[in-house]
C-alpha cells in the first residue's frame, strides 16, 4: 500500500513539473494539457490490465495470466491464488458429490429424493427401473403423478412413515414386490428407499406352500392309520382281516417314514452349501447297486438295461451320487407301465463332461410341467404320485446334490414317448482312479 501512495505521489509530483516548465515556455493551455496527459498515464495502464483481466476472466483462464508489473502485480497474484484456492475447493466438492451419486447408483435398493411438494429431485438407475421412470425426462415431476398405485398415493398423503409400503405387481413386467419407506431429511425433503422383497416374498410362499404340504402329506397316512386302530379296536376280526390291516397300516408307516426321510435328507443338502468333496466314486460298483434296488422294486415287471461306455469314474460324495442315481431310477420304475423298458447309461459325451442318463419308456411329461418338476411336492397327478410310493421330494433333492457338484439337472419328455433324465458333470468332477 505505501508503495503504491509513493507511486502516486512521485506522478503527481511529475505533472506539475511538466505543467511548471510548459506553463514557462508554451502557456498556459499547454501546461493543463501536458499535466493531465501525465496523470493519465496509470489510468491508461489500469485500464489496460482490467481489459487483460476481463478477457482472461471470459476464457476462465485468471490463473494463467501473465504478471504486469507494479501494483497490478500483486493484484493479479492474490487474484490468481484465489481462483485457484476457489476451483479445488469446488473440485473436492464435484469429487465427494459423484462419490456419493456413485454410492447410490452401485446401491442394490432404489432412491428417490423428493422435495417438499413431492417432486422428484433425484432418482437412482434402480429407481427408474423399478417404477419406469426416466430422470432427465421426469425430474421435478410430482412422483404421484408417475406412480399411481392407489396404496401409495394414499400412504404419500397421509405423511404417516414411520412403517413401510409394500407394492406388488411392479416393474416392467408386472413381477416384482417393492417395500418402500420415506424418511424426512433436511427442509421438509424425503428420502424414498425401495427394495426389492420379490425373493423373499416367494422364499415366503414357498415356506408356506412348504408346511401346508408335509402338513397334508402326513395327514393322509395318520388319518389311515388312526382308522384301521379304530376299527381293530371296535370290531372282532379274524386273522386274515387283522394281516390284511396290518399290511396296509405298515405301508402307511412305511411312506411316513419315507417322507421324514426325504425332508431330512432335504434339509441337510439346503444347510450344506459347499462344494462335495472330491472323492472318488467306482461307478461300476455304483450300477451294480443301482442295478440290484430297481430289480428289486420292480419285481420283475420291467426291462433293465445298466451300462457304462467309459472307464471314467466320479468324484463326490458317494452317498448322495447314489441317492441321486437312485432317484432317478426308482421315479422311472415308478411311472413306466409293466413291461415297459429302462435305461441307465454312464458316458463322456463330445465336451468330456460325465453324462448319467436315465431313459423309460413311460408316458412321458408334457412341457409346462418340465420347469418345475424340481419343485418340493410338486406332482403331475397326484393320485398315481401316491399310489407309486412317490414323496414329491426325490427330483428337489437330485437338484440339490447337483448343484453341490456343479452338475446340471436335464429334463428332456416327449408325451406318449417316455422321458430322459440326465446329470452332466463338469470334466473336473471325473477321474481315471478307482477306490
Amino acid at each position: 500500500m505505501l508503495s503504491a501512495l509513493i507511486r502516486f505521489a512521485f506522478i503527481v509530483c511529475l505533472a506539475f513539473i511538466a505543467a511548471y516548465v510548459c506553463l514557462i515556455h508554451w502557456g498556459a493551455l499547454v501546461a493543463i494539457t501536458a499535466g493531465i496527459a501525465i496523470l493519465a498515464i496509470p489510468l491508461v495502464y489500469s485500464y489496460i490490465n482490467l481489459a487483460r483481466l476481463l478477457k482472461y476472466a471470459q476464457d476462465d483462464k485468471v490463473e494463467s495470466i501473465p504478471l504486469p508489473s507494479g501494483y497490478w502485480e500483486v493484484v493479479y497474484f492474490r487474484l490468481q491464488r484465489l481462483v485457484r484456492s476457489l476451483k479445488l475447493q469446488i473440485r473436492s466438492i464435484e469429487q465427494q458429490h459423484n462419490r456419493f451419486i456413485e454410492a447410490f447408483q452401485a446401491s442394490p435398493n432404489g432412491i428417490l429424493m423428493l422435495d417438499g411438494q413431492d417432486h422428484i429431485e433425484w432418482c437412482n438407475a434402480i429407481a427408474e427401473r423399478f417404477f419406469g421412470l426416466h430422470f432427465k425426462r421426469d425430474v421435478m415431476q410430482r412422483i404421484n403423478f408417475l406412480i399411481r398405485r392407489p396404496e401409495f398415493i394414499q400412504y404419500l398423503t397421509r405423511r404417516q412413515f414411520e412403517e413401510p409400503l409394500l407394492l406388488e405387481r411392479m416393474g416392467p413386467d408386472s413381477n416384482l414386490s417393492l417395500m418402500l419407506q420415506a424418511f424426512p431429511f433436511g427442509d421438509k425433503r424425503h428420502l424414498l428407499l425401495v427394495q426389492d422383497v420379490t425373493d423373499l416374498q416367494k422364499a415366503d410362499a414357498m415356506r408356506r406352500d412348504f408346511v401346508a404340504n408335509v402338513s397334508h402329506e402326513m395327514r393322509t397316512p395318520i388319518t389311515v392309520l388312526m382308522g384301521f386302530l379304530e376299527t381293530m379296536q371296535s370290531l372282532d376280526l379274524d386273522k386274515a382281516q387283522q394281516h390284511q390291516y396290518f399290511d396296509m397300516m405298515m405301508s402307511q408307516s412305511q411312506r411316513m417314514k419315507s417322507l421324514v426321510e426325504d425332508l431330512l435328507t432335504l434339509a441337510n443338502l439346503e444347510a450344506n452349501t459347499l462344494p462335495a468333496p472330491l472323492q472318488v466314486i467306482n461307478v461300476d460298483t455304483l450300477m451294480a447297486l443301482l442295478k440290484n434296488d430297481a430289480q428289486a422294486l420292480s419285481q420283475n415287471k420291467h426291462t433293465f438295461e445298466f451300462k457304462s461306455s467309459t472307464p471314467l469314474n466320479l468324484m463326490g460324495e458317494e452317498r448322495e451320487i447314489l441317492s441321486a442315481f437312485g432317484n432317478l431310477v426308482s421315479n422311472a420304475i415308478r411311472y413306466t407301465p409293466d413291461a415297459g423298458y429302462v435305461t441307465a447309461h454312464w458316458q463322456v459325451n463330445d465336451q468330456g463332461q460325465g453324462e448319467f442318463s436315465v431313459m423309460d419308456s413311460g408316458p412321458g411329461i408334457a412341457s409346462e410341467h418340465l420347469s418345475r418338476l424340481t419343485e418340493r411336492f410338486y406332482r403331475i397327478d397326484r393320485s398315481r404320485s401316491r399310489d407309486t410310493g412317490g414323496t414329491g421330494l426325490g427330483l428337489a433333492i437330485v437338484k440339490h446334490i447337483a448343484n453341490r457338484h456343479q452338475a446340471q439337472l436335464i429334463i428332456e419328455s416327449v408325451p406318449g414317448k417316455g422321458s430322459t433324465f440326465t446329470l452332466r458333470f463338469p470334466k473336473e468332477r471325473l477321474t481315471a482312479l478307482t477306490t
